[in-house]
């Protein structure tokens, strides 16, 4: 990525207008619920395949800036249960950014076991595919966990991919690579899911505003 020299002055005018500005991240903003999902995750005796019903919510937030930087972005919330039981199986939040001069898509994500994570990738504003990946010990766009995570449950690198079928459904699969204590091999944790449009998101709190105000 290319510093300017001034690092500092932001831009001027700034559109406040956020579902207009994400790009390829457009497509996710709403309330989501898929109800096949996979888990193929790690157990003592061997990998344990869980299916699950999945609900995500993206909002759109303001425009941010790092000085030059302008990044457009939604703010999610996973919550995911399997169908065999009540409690939580998987809660996730963070943050879809876009960056609509450079094409750069960051997702960051925090899950409450310890572990958050900076994933990036690169897309054009019309692509229907977003892949993001982080890896652990990268400087930039890594992967933190707790001490018992980084020495019983290892996670290397983290892998998401997303389709996007129409206005109402996507798809993922992830993949997060994690060393698993007394193992010699990796294991490859994988998800997948298809999700459905259930809710229409809200406009972005500085765009409803201006509408309030009846500004053009």
């Amino acid at each position: 990525m290319e510093i300017p020299d001034d690092i500092f002055t932001e831009p001027d005018p700034i559109d406040p207008d956020t579902l207009s500005n994400l790009g390829p991240l457009r497509h996710l903003a709403g309330i989501w619920e898929g109800t096949n999902g996979e888990d193929i995750n790690p157990k003592a005796d061997g990998p344990e395949r869980r299916t699950f019903r999945e609900r995500i919510e993206l909002q759109p937030i303001d425009p941010q800036t790092n000085g030059p930087q302008l990044l457009y972005g939604l703010r999610y919330h996973t919550h995911i249960n399997a169908l065999d039981e009540e409690n939580t199986f998987h809660d996730q939040i963070g943050y879809w950014l876009w960056e609509p001069t450079t094409g750069l898509i960051m997702q960051t994500l925090a899950i409450p076991r310890g572990q958050v994570a900076l994933a990036v990738g690169h897309a054009v504003a019309e692509a229907r595919r977003i892949v993001v990946e982080a890896a652990r010990g990268s400087p930039a766009y890594g992967i933190c966990s707790s001490g018992f995570l980084e020495e019983a449950f290892r996670t290397d690198s983290y892998r998401l991919e997303i389709e996007i079928h129409d206005y109402k459904t996507w798809s993922y699969t992830e993949d997060t690579t994690l060393m698993v204590r007394g193992r010699a091999e990796p294991f490859v944790h994988k998800d997948s899911n298809r999700l459905t449009k259930v809710g229409e998101c809200n406009l972005n709190p500085w765009l409803r505003i201006v509408r309030e105000k009846g500004a053009p």
